[in-house]
């Protein structure tokens, strides 16, 4: 499967999740969507490109953070 393909089928995915669940984290966007978490930051990465999704706010979440995204249309 072709890279651009492969990415922009996970983008598709993650912006029906928060099209569906309004502003997630990232770690719940993996956990909900069946996506590893780099598959996720990929598609967010994807989304972000397109203007399609922004950073509302950190998590903090044991040790580390939760970047939490929402669509911004």
């Amino acid at each position: 499967m072709e890279v651009l393909s492969f990415i922009g089928e996970k983008a598709g995915i993650v912006w029906f999740f928060l099209h569906e669940n309004g502003p997630s984290p990232v770690k719940e966007i993996s956990k909900q969507t069946g996506l590893s978490v780099e598959e996720t930051w990929a598609a967010l990465g994807w989304l972000a490109r397109e203007g399609k999704v922004e950073i509302v706010g950190v998590k903090k979440r044991g040790k580390g953070k939760d970047v939490i995204f929402e669509l911004t249309e």
